[in-house]
């Protein structure tokens, strides 16, 4: 194995700093990255040294990375790499590296790289930012419904304190930022090299995080693999503030949706997963949670993407709990790549499904949208049903006609007219419009608060759980 060393400040990872690590990397076969610690940088430390390290550890490149706190030869000597890289501007300089890179027959190269890649920070920026713009309130819809801004803000002070049970598919998402290089000159294909890459709990883990996040207690149930991603969710979680419980299922990996995006897009997805069934051990445990749990819960959200974590036995069961202590129960099943039932959900307060899932329980691909929301809502029993229509919103069937104007189904567009990222969106509108719904609001008031919930989501790239402050900036502009 030829092993490759770099060593720096890396106060911000700039354009030339990526260049050089992707040469280094081409270089061998493993490129370790050596951060001067903020004692030896001294005043060339912009910014503390955990932070520093933290960036290069999160670049593709890297294999390995530590803080440097001693003479660099020293390093070196001990490590011994094949070849150590630097700037081409430190060629025509001294280099104290060469001595001991002699010593042992090691080399030293010196190059700015040969691509041209985009600067790291403009490519987390879509992960945190919002466009602050792109949302726009319902004004038609909360008229006929005689909905207003300060009750829509009322409304979001009784999420505090809820007491939320999730349960469902444990899934972390990993969003691979690439800078495209072209079209393949051998076949039609396009080609792009992977620059940085960052990870987000999905699933029903950001369900919870959402629920957490807006002020509830939450418990959170689920499985996963006995390996890093697991721990990963767990960590992520906790930090959260959600009580989190992954039984290991040595059958299956923790399932990891990969997301390669370049300026804004994504080019493809990749998902690592098992589909099969939870073993019955683990439902009898799952099962047992809920007996100690449901007594003190007041929502219980099944958050099924049918990766197997639910199994319709066992969602009976706890269903069957939930009923005798007279829990609100709601329910999302996705089945985009997968095939599902979300009738198997049954007397749910609120479903919601897309059009295709819908279709797909009720096994119809003619009929109107007010038919079908109506047929799968008996079918399925669910007192209230959203039926999510993507960039064209959401249909509202009510079990109750509205108070104003005597409506029992309504439709609200989709509030964000740039959407970045529309993974995570039915998450969103699912945990918000609930627990409007567990602090007395009606179906159509939770309808608005759910629809501003997946706007500020698709507004950003990647899982990042909601707040209460953010929704009210939005329900105030």
């Amino acid at each position: 194995m030829t092993k490759v060393f770099v060593s720096g400040v890396f106060n911000i990872l700039h354009p030339g700093h990526l260049r050089l690590l992707r040469f280094a990397r081409e270089c061998g076969n493993a490129l370790t990255v050596g951060v001067f610690s903020d004692r030896i940088a001294g005043n060339a430390a912009h910014i503390a040294e955990n932070y520093r390290l933290e960036g290069i550890r999160s670049n593709v490149f890297v294999d390995d990375s530590f803080i440097i706190d001693e003479p660099l030869e020293d390093v070196l000597r001990r490590l011994k790499p094949a070849i150590v890289v630097k700037g081409r501007e430190h060629e025509a300089h001294s280099n104290p590296e060469q001595a001991v890179l002699d010593e042992y027959g090691g080399r030293l190269l010196f190059s700015s790289g040969e691509r041209m890649f985009s600067s790291i920070d403009v490519l987390r920026r879509e992960f945190s930012e919002l466009a602050d713009a792109s949302v726009r309130l319902p004004e038609d819809y909360m008229a006929r419904h005689a909905i207003t801004r300060a009750g829509l803000i009322d409304r979001l002070q009784g999420f505090s304190g809820q007491n939320v049970l999730v349960i469902g598919d444990s899934i972390v998402d990993e969003y691979i930022t690439c800078d495209p290089l072209g079209m393949s000159q051998e076949d039609p294909t396009i080609v792009v090299s992977p620059v940085d890459k960052k990870l987000f709990v999905g699933g029903a883990g950001i369900v919870a995080a959402h629920a957490a996040g807006l002020g509830a207690q939450v418990q959170l149930l689920s499985v996963g693999g006995n390996d890093a991603m697991r721990e990963y969710a767990l960590e992520v979680l906790g930090n959260r503030k959600v009580e989190a419980t992954l039984f290991i299922d040595e059958s299956r990996p923790t399932t990891l949706k990969q997301r390669f995006r370049s300026r804004g897009k994504t080019l493809l997805r990749v998902n690592h997963l098992h589909e099969g069934s939870i073993p019955e051990s683990i439902q009898t445990k799952i099962l047992d949670t809920c007996r100690q749990l449901l007594p003190r819960t007041e929502l219980l959200v099944f958050s099924d993407f049918n990766y197997g974590c639910l199994p319709t036995t066992l969602i009976n069961s706890i269903a069957r709990l939930a009923k005798e202590h007279r829990v609100m129960m709601v329910a999302d099943s996705q089945s985009s790549s997968q095939v599902g039932d979300v009738g198997r959900f049954a007397d749910m307060d609120l479903l919601t499904p897309t059009e295709h899932e819908a279709r797909l329980a009720v096994r119809d691909k003619e009929s109107g949208l007010v038919v079908l929301a109506d047929k799968l809502k008996k079918y399925s029993k669910a007192k209230h049903l959203f039926l999510t229509l993507a960039e064209e919103g959401v249909l509202i069937h009510a079990d109750e006609p509205s108070v104003v104007g005597g409506y029992e189904t309504d439709r609200i567009a989709a509030l964000n007219a740039a959407p970045r990222d529309v993974a995570g969106a039915g998450d969103s509108m699912l945990i918000v419009a609930s627990m409007a719904l567990r602090a007395g609001a009606d179906i159509w008031e939770a309808s608005v608060l759910g629809s501003i919930a997946a706007a500020v989501q698709v507004g950003r790239v990647g899982n990042t759980p909601l707040n209460q402050m953010e929704l009210v900036k939005e329900i105030q502009r």
